[in-house]
């Protein structure tokens, strides 16, 4: 019951394109995409926090 169909897909995109209009689907998408980057680069980094051995300048503090 919980599963996405076909049909529930292209009702949600209808959706979306009367809301936000054809000229702004573009931009939207762009934005979307930023966001993801964005968060898959910060998942990385919390990922590898404590892992990656230290920089130059922290190695001259010590």
């Amino acid at each position: 019951m919980g599963a996405l169909r076909g049909w529930h897909i292209v009702v949600l995109l209808v959706v979306v394109l009367l809301l936000f209009g054809a000229p702004k689907l573009p931009e939207l998408a762009k934005s979307v995409g930023k966001s993801l980057r964005i968060l898959k680069d910060e998942t990385k980094s919390l990922s590898s926090d404590g892992k990656e051995e230290p920089s130059d300048d922290e190695a001259r503090d010590k």
